[in-house]
């Protein structure tokens, strides 16, 4: 995206990576259609250290205009729940997209090509093993730790030590739960079992879906609210948002453990209410054991032992601290000419499309800028 912006202004520009096809993040994204952007793409969506700092990006290079792209290029794309847009056919139309942008603007690619070095004198001398590139304006677009499986690494945070760029605290983000022994043994066999839930941590909560794995938790739900997840601090789980548990019990005249998994039925899938039942049963079906069991249901307070970390997060948390950019151009305050964008940088999105769109909206903004 900063490529073929830069370019359509006149820029000479090349693209140095060091994979062997470019896009390989987009490519396995959203099950291989690529969740492209959100409709609903709003600063509130986004985790940073200054949440302020995402919103001239996001106002400048909006979802309508990279809905425009897809359009100009007639990808066929559809909209899934709560705004999110996917391509109709493969992510790989997204790629081409982008790699035919480039190309129009004279953009050339060096693929397959590893970066030794990067110097700085009066301009940046960047190393290759096969070339050396001179260059007034560099841009870091390396994203994060996740998926190091496609080469995911920490080559850009190392680029702005280099600099004298401060870096905020990294961890996984968007990333399945792993459970204790003690709740791996009662729970991971409902592996494949989900239901809407609504969870919380720290002052944020999601409502959404929850799966069991083997090793743990996941789903949308868990995903979302493992970006704001520390270790060591435990969440909350109301696995019947919005329902009267007790109430529904008494209208179920519950005498029996029989009676009680039918009226549960109605909220949890089956196995997973006859397993939640046999470890919170009542002594009595009185009153008080009715508020007591409703009061669990709502409140399940949890302590993952860990996530699945960088091989299983769609995104990483933290990185080049904001603090050190321009919020309308991404350059470096210290640093002329050295720009980052994407998830290199602290701001991360919601599962989504946001994160997509923070990456199109940020190089947009260095491409205008270079």
């Amino acid at each position: 995206m900063c490529a073929a912006e830069a370019g359509k202004r006149g820029r000479r520009v090349a693209v140095i990576d060091h994979a062997d096809r470019a896009g390989k993040k987009i490519l396995i994204s959203g099950g291989g259609r690529c969740n492209f952007t959100n409709l609903d793409c709003q600063p509130e969506h986004f985790l940073s250290a200054n949440p302020h700092f995402a919103k001239s990006a996001l106002a400048r290079y909006t979802p309508a205009d990279f809905i425009a792209l897809v359009e100009k290029h007639h990808i066929p794309y559809h909209e899934k729940a709560r705004g999110q847009l996917f391509c109709d056919r493969s992510a790989d139309d997204i790629t081409r997209m982008l790699e035919a942008e480039c190309q129009a603007a004279g953009v050339e690619m060096f693929l397959g090509t590893r970066i030794r070095e990067v110097q700085r004198t009066t301009e940046f001398v960047v190393h290759a093993e096969s070339a050396v590139f001179h260059a007034p304006a560099l841009v870091v677009a390396t994203g994060g730790l996740s998926i190091p499986k496609i080469g995911a690494s920490a080559f850009g945070y190392q680029l702005a030590r280099q600099f004298g760029l401060k870096i905020r605290k990294t961890k996984p983000g968007l990333v399945p739960f792993v459970l204790g022994t003690r709740d791996r043994s009662r729970y991971c066999d409902l592996a494949g079992i989900s239901a809407e839930v609504t969870v919380s941590t720290d002052h944020h909560w999601f409502r959404d879906k929850m799966l069991f794995t083997h090793r743990g938790l996941s789903g949308p739900a868990i995903l979302q609210i493992s970006s704001y997840w520390n270790a060591g601090r435990s969440i909350r789980i109301d696995l019947a948002p919005g329902r009267d548990v007790a109430a529904v019990i008494r209208e179920a005249k519950v005498r029996s453990m029989a009676r009680a998994r039918s009226a549960f039925d109605g909220f949890l899938p089956h196995r997973f209410a006859t397993r939640w039942l046999d470890l919170h049963r009542p002594a009595a079906w009185n009153d008080q054991a009715l508020a007591a069991l409703d009061r669990q249901t709502h409140e399940w307070v949890l302590l993952p032992a860990d996530t699945e970390g960088y091989e299983k997060a769609e995104v990483t948390v933290g990185g080049v601290d904001t603090d050190e950019l321009s919020s309308k151009t991404m350059e470096s305050r210290k640093v002329p000419g050295l720009f980052f964008i994407g998830e290199v940088v602290d701001v991360t999105g919601h599962l989504g499309g946001y994160n997509f769109q923070w990456a199109w909206a940020s190089g947009a903004l260095a491409g205008w800028a270079l």
